[in-house]
């Protein structure tokens, strides 16, 4: 057992004078978002707390999901999937049905780079009729720790609206759509918003961020998986009105594509221009990723949040085997992040018991 493990371990049992929990009881969280960023949160949230859910985008239209929505005309499955994935147990149940939701099919047919969890979540939709019950019980088999929603029941269509996206005429603003599209686009992103623009949010999901002790929004894509949760009314007002305190978590680096060179605060800045009433309480980013922490301070101060840093990224020689499996060289360390978002939820809670 690594040191870190044995101090989360504490953590789990154990809570700090003052800090308004009393032992044995849990904060309520929802973490939004979607992709790996959401992943991210969910592998470190379910080392902390056992009362997670999670609030999932559907604008996915690339890959897997893609082509499962077009010829069905479902919703994407696909960050739902992750998501379900990252909530798996470290037990051998846990990791083996991991890699098997995640496993892809490799051929020169029409299952080609299909995922099993994918066509397992379509299959019980179509069974049930009901996306909630059967994400839920997807959930039970997997002993998912935490629960799996989608943020609408309809399928989105993500839009941009981008400068410079062709290199010839770098003033012009070019409409481009979806989600995958808009991951990778040239040019910079101004502004996104959805079709329909006015999308029914799941009620499930909308009564879990009403409900929250806490709400961490991000890190992930930052126009194709974190603000669009912003863009569904019944959810943004949910985000605006909740007693819940609210974590905005960032990322590790710029996106190629849609981020490209934005700073940190730049990050914050475009979140806020997207949902001008959201109040934040906590802006959470990488010590090393912040050069300029007094901007960083400055953007979360306006919206009412306090900066917290802290090493979370995977470093050493687990950040050179992420980096030799493909997965890319930045990404989070699941049992730094927990140890930052529980210190967040000790420092930063309410006062009093957690219900």
């Amino acid at each position: 057992m690594t040191g870190r493990t044995l101090r989360l371990r504490r953590l789990r049992g154990t809570d700090a004078p003052g800090s308004g929990r009393r032992r044995g009881t849990q904060p309520k969280v929802v973490a939004l978002g979607g992709g790996m960023g959401l992943s991210a949160s969910l592998a470190a949230l379910r080392r902390i707390t056992g009362d997670l859910t999670a609030v999932v985008t559907v604008a996915d239209d690339g890959g897997s999901s893609g082509r499962l929505r077009k010829e069905l005309g479902v919703l994407p499955p696909g960050d739902l999937r992750k998501a379900l994935a990252a909530l798996c147990g470290d037990d051998d149940w846990g990791q083996t049905w991991a890699r098997v939701i995640q496993h892809r099919f490799q051929s020169q047919g029409e299952l080609h780079e299909h995922a099993v969890g994918n066509l397992l979540i379509v299959a019980l939709w179509e069974q049930l009729g009901d996306h909630v019950q059967a994400l839920d019980l997807v959930g039970r088999l997997l002993g998912a720790h935490g629960r799996v929603l989608p943020m609408s029941a309809v399928p989105l269509e993500l839009q941009a609206l981008v400068r410079g996206h062709d290199p010839q005429r770098p003033e012009e603003i070019t409409t481009v759509r979806g989600q995958a599209t808009v991951a990778l686009t040239p040019g910079e992103v101004q502004s996104v918003h959805l079709v329909p623009n006015d999308p029914p949010a799941v009620p499930e999901a909308v009564e879990a961020v009403r409900d929250a002790d806490w709400v961490v929004l991000g890190p992930g894509s930052w126009f194709s998986s974190v603000i669009p949760h912003l863009l569904v009314p019944e959810l943004h007002d949910a985000l605006v009105e909740t007693k819940a305190r609210r974590v905005l978590s960032l990322n590790l680096a710029p996106q190629p594509g849609e981020t490209e060179g934005f700073s940190p605060q730049r990050h914050v800045e475009v979140l806020a221009r997207h949902a001008p009433k959201l109040a934040l309480d906590v802006v959470l980013a990488d010590e090393a990723a912040v050069p300029d922490r007094e901007s960083l301070a400055d953007a979360a101060k306006r919206l009412g949040a306090a900066v917290e840093l802290a090493p979370v990224a995977l470093r050493g020689s687990a950040a050179q085997a992420e980096e030799g499996s493909g997965a890319g060289s930045a990404r989070h360390d699941p049992e730094l992040l927990a140890a930052a978002y529980d210190r967040i939820f000790r420092m930063h809670g309410r006062i009093g018991p957690w219900r």
